[in-house]
């Protein structure tokens, strides 16, 4: 009874805030999500001033999260965005887009990632969707009904939600790239793959490669080590990857780990790439990491980082947070560092 009045509670809330919705904001949403089903027109890219981002000076702020909406033919899409001071109205900031996993929200994602502090000091947009409960009781990203189309349609919704933002704050829609933990790793696979050439890397923590399940079958089997890859030329043709970082620990109960050296050997066969010689970090008292680099004719495809003894968790986060492991090395400053040598290629 009382998750039928949460949900009852949840529903008047959403239709109170479509209603609120302006007409222009529908209008904006419906062209958004016409140029998320066109994937050969990727957003148009904006060179960036000679002091870009990147070399933000560092400062110490208050970290404050909007709560928006979208609407569009895709239905409406909650979200959060973070910003940070001091932005100027000729900037164009670069921006992470992090999808969250199942049962967490997105503000409980961007707490136990602490991505917005690092947002702050390195000067980058961050914007977290959030999937509805009616779509998914767990709130989980519906990553594997591909077969029904749901999947393709959050896809698209997460698309037009992205499209929005770059038009109303001030982004680069050249310098885009998707982050995600478990279900939510799996749907940012699945928007690259869909639409490659809107950005310019991918991070999946814990997640699942695309094409390995289409059914909620299929996807528990793929979790468990025992999917089928299908091959990426058959999901995404004519362009290139965006450069994908794989993060994936060794102790790892519900995401077999082996799917971590699947999806980073399905991108290098995708793009003709070969490993490179295994190496192994370890900083402090945190659990070591074992590296791989896929690469071809000097270009970074791919990279698989294995963390020895993490589970399903995300590696260096906040201890009081639920999937958090702060023993793990930082995977929010691996995952920032990574996108940032992939923006610095696209100015």
């Amino acid at each position: 009874m009382a998750r039928r009045a949460r949900s009852t509670i949840f529903s008047r809330s959403i239709q109170r805030t479509i209603k609120a919705l302006t007409r222009s904001a529908v209008r904006a949403g419906a062209k958004a999500v016409k140029q998320a089903l066109q994937p050969g027109k990727p957003a148009a890219r904006q060179r960036t001033p000679a002091k870009s981002t990147l070399a933000r000076p560092k400062v110490i702020t208050a970290v404050k999260l909007s709560t928006n909406f979208t609407a569009g033919l895709a239905g409406a899409q909650r979200y959060r965005l973070f910003l940070p001071p001091g932005v100027r109205k000729a900037e164009r900031l670069p921006l992470l887009v992090m999808l969250h996993g199942c049962t967490q929200t997105s503000e409980a994602f961007a707490t136990s990632t602490r991505m917005n502090q690092l947002a702050a000091t390195e000067g980058f947009a961050v914007l977290y969707p959030e999937q509805n409960q009616f779509a998914n009781l767990q709130s989980c990203w519906n990553w594997h009904q591909t077969r029904s189309g749901k999947a393709q349609t959050e896809a698209d919704a997460i698309l037009a939600t992205i499209l929005q933002v770059c038009q109303r704050q001030s982004i680069d829609p050249g310098r885009i790239a998707l982050a995600g933990l478990s279900a939510g790793a799996s749907m940012a696979a699945l928007l690259a793959v869909r639409h490659p050439a809107r950005f310019c890397a991918l991070a999946m923590h814990s997640g699942i490669a695309p094409g390995m399940a289409h059914s909620l079958t299929g996807a528990l089997k793929a979790m468990r080590g025992h999917g089928v890859a299908a091959p990426l030329s058959a999901l995404a043709t004519g362009t290139h990857l965006p450069a994908l970082l794989v993060i994936q620990g060794s102790a790892d109960p519900l995401v077999a780990p082996a799917n971590g050296l699947t999806v980073a050997q399905l991108w290098a066969t995708r793009e003709g790439a070969k490993p490179t010689r295994q190496r192994t970090v370890q900083r402090g008292a945190r659990h070591p990491s074992t590296l791989t680099d896929y690469k071809t004719k000097g270009r970074l495809v791919a990279t698989l980082c294995v963390i020895q003894g993490l589970g399903h968790a995300w590696s260096g986060g906040a201890a009081s947070q639920a999937y958090s492991d702060p023993k793990g090395p930082d995977a929010s400053r691996m995952i920032w560092a990574f996108a940032a040598r992939q923006f610095a290629k696209a100015v």
